[in-house]
């Protein structure tokens, strides 16, 4: 479980596989230099930092991770949470917020809980994946127009209100040329995927818009801002430590105020990875190993971060480059990290010339993206309470910020399904199915038994617990009259919690207060130990919790003083035999029925 994929597919490696994934890496490579630079700046710190997270989380979740062909890096989704944790907390947050979200994944790995991310409900990630494009988009504005704004405000309606304030003092000379490189560099983006595929687009629109804002603003004195103008280029580096801000940051304080981002972070990278390692395997035919895949992650966003980068994650674009490209093996991604690494060694003093408001209008085709809008008004026309969790993590990812639209929308959509749950156990009166005319074809029905005056039968179907225990609660107010002994069948109760268990005993209890004797038949296995285990089997009495229906009628006439039952084949009237079954009377306990007269 816990064994590499690159160390798995060295066994059987050969000069073909590797001649593949050479090519591969060196595409991937190429295709992650403009948006690892775009995703940094997005993220709201230097173009380089983008970088270093590529070279080193890229080539860690290569090496360690559980798939093989995944690709890691900066990715869109980390976009708003980075752009939040630096302008509140700065870069130096940051660092101990990822370092924290890294020991999470780690932990989560190492206690397999890699299938449990799959239990997150689409609504939600479907609702803060578009959020996260729209905010995406929004921040993009003041590079692609040339505005002028060198730090954008992170709150979605600040970001607009500074947008609109710019209007005034609008500066042509700058706003003029840097639309039309932005407008050239969007029809690229757009238009050159349907004259092939072999040269990504990104690094077309990048050279194009590299080429014109050279020549507008050394050919005609105009003024495009460039990486170079704003950030005073590209270090030539690989790496950057940051051991010493670690260090610094490290008080009870600071994890607190960081713990809810690094969380956030923590589940985002889960998500993201595991889902592109699945849409991987529909592409290869392969499968990965998800708890390997989290201990990865873990690892490179401990390390990114304490090496000048920001949070990774599988990255499902470059994964799909990768796979189309011929990568079959995680060495493809470790050459993508070295390509990277020797593009940043040779070409960082070029790299100043790249107009910003190329690598805004690549973020803004990945936000678009992202934002599948087929798939979120196919979920608006959904289910309504579906719908109602995707919108309000929507607006709440865009309004305020991911950490509390995860938190909200995660609650709302647990609620939704412990009430549908809820609303699917019910609890059927079976003692009156005998006065219906015919027989039931499963021979184990109540209505071919006898059963006795005196005595009331009910089945509850479905889970019991804490969202049903009302149902239970309230079972004795909707008999009519006082039996003498109350049957409980619990044949399709496949679980009981806690709570279900102390709602069974206050019912014990109530028939108690009653003189009513209370039998629980068919209890399965799950429900049985459960009760067995607490230590309150005994309060029912061995002898009133009984494996079938048949004992448990024959205990409440031996409680009545009547002879027991006849066999089975003795019970079915020959009279009956051609009738159809009669419908159970189904009660929902939340409105108990008036008793009749």
């Amino acid at each position: 479980m816990f064994v590499p994929k690159s160390i798995v597919c060295l066994k059987d490696y050969s000069w073909q596989k590797l001649s593949r994934d050479l090519i591969a890496g060196l595409i991937v490579g190429v295709v992650a230099l403009p948006l690892a630079m775009a995703f940094g700046i997005g993220s709201g710190v230097p173009p380089e930092r983008g970088l270093f997270t590529a070279i080193v989380a890229g080539f860690l979740i290569s090496a360690l991770g559980g798939s093989r062909v995944q690709i890691g890096g900066p990715t869109g989704a980390f976009v708003v949470i980075v752009a939040g944790v630096v302008a509140k907390y700065g870069y130096d947050g940051l660092v101990l917020a990822t370092v924290m979200a890294g020991i999470l994944l780690v932990v989560m790995g190492l206690t397999r809980l890699g299938g449990a991310v799959k239990f997150i409900p689409y609504p939600v990630t479907a609702g803060f994946t578009t959020g996260i494009a729209v905010v995406i988009f929004s921040g993009q504005i003041s590079d692609l127009f040339g505005l002028g704004l060198t730090k954008v405000p992170a709150p979605f309606h600040e970001k607009w209100i500074a947008y609109f304030g710019t209007l005034r003092a609008i500066d042509w000379t700058c706003v003029g040329p840097t639309t039309g490189v932005t407008a050239l560099c969007l029809a690229v983006l757009m238009l050159w995927p349907r004259l092939t595929r072999r040269v990504p687009a990104p690094i077309v629109a990048l050279l194009v818009g590299t080429a014109a804002a050279c020549v507008l603003n050394f050919g005609f004195g105009m003024h495009v801002e460039t990486i170079g103008t704003r950030f005073g280029g590209i270090p030539r580096k690989a790496v950057d430590p940051q051991f010493g801000v670690l260090w610094s940051q490290l008080s009870f304080q600071r994890i607190e105020n960081l713990s809810s981002s690094a969380l956030v972070i923590a589940v985002l990278a889960a998500i993201e990875s595991l889902l592109s390692a699945v849409v991987a395997d529909g592409m290869t035919g392969g499968r990965h190993k998800p708890n390997m895949e989290l201990v990865a992650q873990g690892v490179a966003n401990i390390a990114s971060p304490l090496l000048g980068g920001i949070p990774a994650t599988g990255a499902i674009a470059r994964t799909a480059t990768n796979i189309k490209s011929g990568g079959r093996t995680p060495i493809a991604g470790m050459i993508h990290a070295v390509t990277l690494l020797v593009i940043m060694l040779v070409c960082a003093p070029l790299a100043s010339y790249i107009p910003l408001c190329a690598l805004a209008a690549i973020l803004v085709i990945v936000s678009y993206g992202m934002a599948e809008v087929h798939k979120f008004v196919a979920l608006l026309r959904g289910p309504r309470a579906d719908a109602v969790v995707l919108l309000v993590t929507f607006l709440l990812t865009v309004i305020f910020d991911l950490t509390v639209a995860v938190e909200v929308g995660l609650v709302l959509a647990f609620a939704l399904f412990i009430k549908r749950m809820a609303d699917v156990t019910n609890v059927q009166a079976m003692t009156r199915e005998m006065k219906d005319n015919g027989e039931p074809q499963d021979l184990n029905a109540i209505a071919v038994r006898r059963v006795p005056h005196g005595v009331e039968v009910y089945e509850v179907n479905g889970p019991f617990f804490f969202g049903v225990v009302d149902k239970v609660k309230d079972v004795l107010g909707t008999v009519t009259g006082k039996p003498k002994v109350f049957i409980l069948r619990m044949r399709h109760v496949p679980m009981m919690d806690a709570t279900g268990l102390h709602a069974l005993l206050e019912l014990r209890r109530s028939c108690e207060r009653q003189g009513i004797t209370l039998i629980l038949a068919e209890i399965h296995t799950q429900p049985f130990i459960t009760l067995d285990h607490s230590g309150h089997r005994d309060e029912f009495g061995g002898e009133n919790v009984t494996a079938h229906i048949d004992d448990a009628l024959n205990r409440a006439r031996q409680l009545l003083g009547l002879p027991e039952m006849p066999q089975a084949e003795e019970r079915v009237p020959e009279v009956a035999r051609d009738r159809p079954p009669p419908q159970p009377k189904t009660i929902f306990l939340r409105e108990p029925p008036a008793a009749k007269a």
